[in-house]
């Protein structure tokens, strides 16, 4: 035990603080780390465990989809086995889930794990967030998020450059093998520094409101990961997970609005700065997720790039963010939060618009720049939103609202990355046959080119380079339309409260 166990709950946070903010952090970085790390490994994995194309990416899908369905949880998790309970037992779920998927020796095997993974880790990133919220004063609440923000925004970012340095140096397994000393380290940490007291009167868990948001976010995810394969509406499976989630969704909010003790408490979406911080959560989600998603497509399919230099050009971002943070959490407070979120806002809009200028004979240094400027922006919107979601909320709904404000970005995140990549794909086909049309022979377009249309290397010769034209035209589309989703989201800015100023002395909440 610590020095200061003998002290009070919220006193004993005080003295341990530093070592409570570095076990949380580790375990921050490990569950951010494994959203992403796995991605690039896919193709190894699919070889060694004997997967179809289609089957392998049940090894993403079975984690997010769980994670999803188990995030809203940690609100009555943390209420009826106290934070320490929950946090140990989430850690070592996952540390130990994470040693099985490297020994994994089938899909199903592999799959199986994950799903466990997944469950195991739901509540790391709302529950740390809401401890470290918790642990620290109001006046001290921008500099504890950007803290919390470098391990959960980096982590995606650096996630793909590890992931395939691990694989290509060791092998894809220890993209999981390398959870397990930092999750010992963070079980360690909790274990002696964070105090474990529980609630006098637990609360019930409301099975009804569980239940339906379950269905709504199961089949949800299931729609947005199966929707490009299948085509979307075309198939009938997305038509039934589209009905299912909307089905879910009405019985979750009516449930919501009319019972006594809803899953989702109501003092949640009546706070108005934390409401609003919902839908820039959700924004945040697709700006960054959807932007990760594309832009090592367009780097190594379009534009040829080894996968070496796809890495490097997004490592910038991650140091974009990182300076923002660490900028930003120490403006957080002093001057007006509003502010620092139209900049970013600002920033992310520019950041966009050059990439909407892209070209096929453009430098790696177009996107190594925009990417910087995107990852500046990002920082300086993560902390202060986080900051002004919780500025005004009830201490005590702090790990409900860590939870839902956490499942918010993470379905912002799969409804960008899957409407974007839908968009790209579409106006490819659309693109290509308008371009199509206008290549005939005899067109001023191949005088000097030395293509022949009457034979068929000729033929797929002009084939490709449309569809490169088309791809790129397209992907042009796209961040043009998230450059005005960037611009379209500034006047919501004036829905957001000024923070109230700081009490000379502020009584810590224990967060159960």
């Amino acid at each position: 035990m610590s020095l200061a166990s003998s002290f009070p709950a919220a006193r004993r946070d005080e003295i341990n603080r530093p070592m409570i903010t570095l076990s949380i952090m580790t375990a921050t970085v490990m569950i951010a780390l494994d959203t992403t790390i796995a991605n690039v490994a896919l193709p190894h994995m699919q070889g060694s465990v004997s997967a179809g194309a289609d089957q392998i990416t049940w090894v993403l899908t079975s984690y997010i989809v769980a994670a999803a369905i188990l995030t809203p949880l940690t609100g009555w998790l943390t209420g009826r086995f106290g934070r320490k309970n929950v946090f140990l037992v989430s850690v070592a779920g996952f540390t130990v889930a994470s040693a099985l998927c490297g020994i994994a020796s089938s899909l199903v095997e592999l799959v199986l794990f994950r799903l466990v993974q997944g469950m195991f880790g739901a509540a790391l990133l709302p529950l740390s967030q809401a401890v470290l919220l918790d642990i620290n004063p109001r006046e001290k609440h921008g500099q504890a998020m950007a803290v919390w923000g470098m391990g959960a925004m980096l982590g995606p970012i650096m996630g793909p450059a590890l992931g395939g340095w691990l694989t290509e140096n060791l092998n894809w397994r220890w993209c999981f093998y390398i959870n397990v000393p930092f999750g010992m380290l963070a079980l360690a940490g909790i274990w002696f520094f964070i105090h474990g007291e529980k609630q006098d009167r637990p609360q019930k868990l409301d099975f009804t409101g569980f239940l339906s948001l379950t269905l709504c976010l199961g089949a949800l995810q299931m729609m947005l990961d199966r929707g490009e394969l299948l085509d979307w509406f075309s198939s009938p499976e997305i038509w039934i997970e589209a009905i299912l989630a909307f089905i879910g969704f009405s019985i979750c909010t009516i449930h919501t609005l009319t019972a006594d003790h809803p899953f989702l408490p109501r003092a949640l979406f009546k706070d108005r700065n934390f409401a609003t911080s919902l839908l820039f959560g959700f924004l945040l989600g697709v700006l960054i997720f959807a932007t990760m998603a594309l832009l090592p497509q367009l780097a190594q399919n379009l534009l040829g790039y080894p996968v070496l230099t796809t890495g490097l050009t997004m490592v910038p971002r991650g140091f974009g963010t990182l300076i923002a943070m660490f900028v930003v959490g120490r403006m957080v407070g002093r001057m007006d939060s509003r502010l620092i979120l139209a900049i970013g806002f600002s920033l992310s809009a520019f950041a966009m618009w050059q990439m909407s200028h892209f070209a096929l004979n453009m430098t790696p240094m177009a996107m190594v720049t925009a990417g910087f400027i995107q990852g500046v922006g990002t920082g300086m919107l993560f902390v202060p939103l986080t900051t002004v979601a919780f500025s005004t909320l009830d201490p005590a709904c702090r790990p409900d609202g860590a939870s839902l404000y956490t499942l918010i970005r993470n379905i912002g995140a799969a409804v960008g990355i899957s409407a974007m990549q839908a968009l790209q794909i579409g106006k490819t086909a659309t693109l290509h046959s308008n371009l199509a049309e206008k290549i005939l022979p005899g067109s001023p377009s191949l005088v000097g080119t030395g293509i022949d249309l009457a034979t068929t290397p000729g033929l797929a010769s002009i084939n490709a380079e449309v569809t490169r034209q088309a791809q790129m035209v397209a992907y042009i589309n796209v961040f043009h339309l998230m450059t005005l989703l960037c611009l379209a989201a500034m006047p919501l800015l004036f829905l957001l409260r000024a923070p109230p100023r700081q009490p000379a002395k502020e009584v810590h909440l224990a967060v159960e």
